[in-house]
């Protein structure tokens, strides 16, 4: 099944609408799935999210980045002495973060440590796991919730990989729903709900068009030492995605 079609951006953005944490040095978002963190060569340019945060604040930077398929969680530095402070805690790897995926398969996750290098494949679209020539990766996952078929799993990335979760998780035989590039499967109500009934002639959709990854939580310390904590809410499809697994259980 082709989903190019559904991964496309809002065709418009409320920045503010976005923002779920602000202070004099940080504003952190729920980055909405499909729109990239920074301008794409042959993408709608206007839709990156630091092109839409310095339409608002000017001279603002990203700290980090997030997948384009992937919600959650981002941070913005509102000036270059917030920038090299949370720079510097990225670097020593102070800045706690934490993923919610929902995953292929039934799993008992407590604690597992995936530590494997990690090496971009030539053309930078994917990665791969190299023990010889990758950069050192280390993710650990806890189980959150199982279902009949599926597993609702944290994950906590120590180092920051390009897609480092994904690929981990594709090691633990355990792939994230709708990453194909990492061997995940699409996930469709008609594997989760009873009596379902299809429409004549109707081609059903998966639950969620899109790799199944949320930043749901960020932690690190403020210019002054405050501190901070912030959580995103799950993105919409993420929601109903984990609503329609719950209700299964019952």
């Amino acid at each position: 099944m082709d989903l190019s079609t559904y991964k496309k951006a809002p065709k418009t953005i409320d920045f503010n609408e976005l923002i779920i944490f602000e202070n004099q040095n940080y504003v952190v978002i729920n980055k909405p799935a499909f729109v990239p963190s920074l301008d794409e060569r042959t993408a709608d340019k206007s839709l990156s999210i630091l092109r839409l945060a310095r339409e608002k604040f000017g001279d603002i930077q990203l700290c980090h980045r997030l997948d384009k398929e992937t919600s959650g969680a981002l941070v913005l530095a509102k000036n270059p002495d917030a920038y090299r402070n949370l720079a510097m805690q990225f670097e020593h790897r102070e800045v706690q973060k934490e993923y919610h995926a929902v995953v292929n398969g039934v799993h008992d996750f407590d604690s597992i440590s995936v530590f494997l290098p990690i090496a971009p494949l030539k053309d930078g679209t994917a990665v791969r796991i190299d023990k010889l020539k990758g950069k050192i990766a280390e993710t650990i996952f806890f189980t959150i919730q199982k279902f009949s078929r599926h597993t609702l799993v944290r994950c906590i990335p120590i180092t920051g990989r390009m897609h480092q979760i994904r690929v981990h998780l594709q090691c633990l035989k355990a792939p994230i729903v709708c990453d194909t590039t990492y061997g995940g499967d699409l996930i469709f109500l008609s594997q989760i709900k009873r009596k379902f009934n299809l429409k004549t002639d109707t081609e059903e959709l998966p639950l969620i068009k899109r790799v199944a990854l949320h930043a749901h939580t960020i932690k690190f310390k403020d210019l002054d030492g405050e501190i901070l904590e912030i959580t995103a809410p799950y993105a919409h499809d993420m929601q109903v995605l984990i609503n329609q697994l719950m209700k299964s259980l019952k």
